[in-house]
């Protein structure tokens, strides 16, 4: 009777065990599945994004192509009589241009170099009351902006040369006008923070991009009179336009371009500093196209890509193909994607 009864007990114990094993083997496979599944859907999503972004990438350089006809149009007066018509025409105020296509849509901002300053030309106190308002310390900004004026300048043995000589390794100011904008991170009092930008946190705590300071400059930008449909807000308010003036200039040019600098009057504006702004531009501009695809042709993509190209407009023809591309950027840093 007793050894019935173990034998009972040890076939119980053994099917115990056997159910915990088929108990334990079941969960493990239950994560395997649920480990490959998510792994799959994550590598799925991955490749989609991947997917919009490469196609959100020709978009935004097909967008910059047609825009460049329609400049070409715009500027010669002799359009292609088959040409679509719309709000994509182009002339001299022209700040935006948008472009449906049947996979996408693309936004292509018109800048002219007029919008920018001129690294080789620009007074020292421009570069000063810019990089104050970049967050500059007063003191450190005098010396970078005139470090700056100093390595353009056809001289040497200044006391900028006796600090490039002193670093490991040392290098020669160029003394001589400035080729790319890049130059400037040479000099001395600069950053890359500061001249790439860099995020920092607002009073809320929250990390914001602070502005960098190579978007606001070019080596064949303006002076005095800086394009009022384009021009940065910081630039705005270094000339001593005050912070609620740029926001009402802003978010009035978000809706139309300004045709003339009259028009400020319209939208209640005044002030000191409204005097270095115009309209237009000269024969460089920089065409930035920010595209979004759209999936199965109905739904947008929340994905953006941005692309530039700094242009030279050729004077004296009448073909829409006269220009010649100096700068492509396949990366560029989009100023309508905040609000588009």
């Amino acid at each position: 009777m007793r050894t019935s009864t173990s034998n009972r007990t040890s076939g119980g114990s053994r099917r115990g065990g056997a159910l915990l094993a088929v108990l334990w083997l079941s969960m493990a496979l239950a994560a395997i599945a649920f480990s490959v599944a998510t792994t799959v859907r994550a590598e799925t999503e991955r490749a989609s994004t991947l997917a919009d972004g490469v196609r959100a990438y020709y978009l935004a350089t097909g967008a910059i192509e047609r825009a460049l006809l329609y400049v070409g149009w715009g500027r010669t007066g002799n359009p292609d009589p088959n040409a679509p018509q719309g709000p994509a025409s182009y002339s001299k105020n022209t700040a935006l241009m948008f472009f449906p296509f049947p996979t996408g849509e693309a936004m292509v901002e018109v800048i002219p170099e007029t919008a920018r300053l001129s690294l080789n030309l620009g007074r020292p106190e421009d570069f000063m009351r810019l990089l104050i308002v970049l967050g500059m310390e007063p003191g450190r900004a005098q010396e970078t902006a005139l470090a700056i004026v100093d390595w353009r300048t056809a001289s040497g043995g200044s006391v900028f040369d006796q600090y490039y000589a002193s670093r490991t390794p040392s290098f020669l100011a160029r003394h001589a006008s400035f080729e790319e904008v890049e130059e400037v991170l040479y000099v001395k009092g600069m950053t890359p923070d500061i001249f790439y930008g860099a995020y920092a946190r607002d009073g809320a705590g929250r990390l914001v991009r602070r502005s960098a300071f190579n978007v606001f400059l070019s080596v064949s930008g303006a002076t005095e009179r800086f394009d009022l449909n384009s021009v940065e807000p910081a630039l705005m308010m270094s000339f001593g336009i005050p912070p609620v003036v740029v926001e009402r200039i802003v978010e009035a040019r978000r809706h139309r371009h300004f045709r003339n600098v009259g028009e400020l009057a319209q939208i209640g504006v005044g002030g000191p500093g409204l005097n270095r702004l115009g309209v237009g531009g000269n024969t460089i501009y920089t065409l930035r196209a920010t595209a979004r695809v759209r999936r199965d042709r109905q739904v947008v993509s929340d994905l953006r890509r941005t692309v530039s190209a700094q242009v030279k407009l050729i004077e004296g023809g009448v073909n829409a193909d006269r220009y010649q591309v100096i700068r492509w950027n396949d990366n560029a840093i989009s100023g309508v994607a905040q609000w588009w």
